[in-house]
């Protein structure tokens, strides 16, 4: 058995598993390629889990960063992909964390992962897309994903106006969503001090906050289910089909 493989099986975590981030601590301690180091635990028939970019597994991921987005713009293919290797190198100084929340956040999709654990492939893949938000019986928005970011950045850089920039989105648009939010819920969702003193700027009310974690858990809950039912009925084994 070669030091790699004894290396590789001495790093699997409680599962039996090589997590995507011991990979690749054992690249840099050994030297090895990522993808060498890839292709061996794969030999080794041995599952990699915890994609560090967020593509598989249960890691944290963190909430929408400007400047992670800026990093990862001018590597953003057409179809709004970016390769593992361009994703994590601009994650130098802001983490992996950030670097996945704001892959979420834009609905950026990684390919051509450098421990080949996914690859980009000639035939037509298929991916569920859900959008979820409510509106009243005149077909007016009363919430959704984006007015709900737009109240998370407010609520995260206590400003509307840098709110805006961070999400590239005007300041009169901004305001504009927060408006129509609390004319159609008829509740005040904002409030801003002005002044220059430790207690100026915008913050969210209580009522915002619920309004916030009902819609995340609704749309949790239906992407759960949308998702389960997408892969029985679009993802089923080739062999089971027809």
């Amino acid at each position: 058995m070669s030091s790699l493989d004894e290396i590789i099986k001495n790093s699997l975590n409680e599962k039996g598993k090589l997590t995507c981030a011991q990979a690749y601590k054992i690249s840099a301690k050994t030297k090895v390629p990522i993808g060498e180091v890839g292709q061996k635990t794969k030999d080794l028939g041995i599952r990699i889990s915890e994609c560090g970019l967020g593509q598989f597994g249960k890691l944290e991921k963190g909430e929408f960063s400007k400047v992670a987005y800026d990093r990862l713009k001018p590597f953003l293919s057409e179809e709004n992909k970016i390769t593992c290797k361009n994703a994590r190198a601009v994650a130098g100084g802001i983490g992996l964390k950030t670097i996945r929340g704001t892959l979420e956040v834009r609905n950026i999709d990684v390919n051509f992962c450098e421990l080949g654990c996914f690859k980009e492939k000639k035939r037509t893949r298929l991916y569920l897309k859900t959008k979820t938000w409510m509106e009243n019986e005149k077909k007016e928005l009363l919430f959704g994903k984006g007015k709900t970011e737009v109240l998370l950045e407010i609520a995260r850089v206590g400003s509307i106006s840098k709110a805006a920039e961070n999400l590239d989105m005007n300041y009169k648009k901004a305001w504009s969503h927060i408006k129509l939010l609390q004319k159609n819920l008829d509740d005040t969702l904002v409030i801003t001090q002005k002044g220059g003193g430790s207690e100026s700027g915008t913050t969210l009310t209580p009522l915002a906050g619920e309004y916030i974690e009902k819609y995340k858990q609704l749309q949790r809950e239906i992407e759960e289910f949308a998702n389960k039912r997408f892969k029985e009925l679009f993802l089923k084994p080739r062999n089971k089909r027809g």
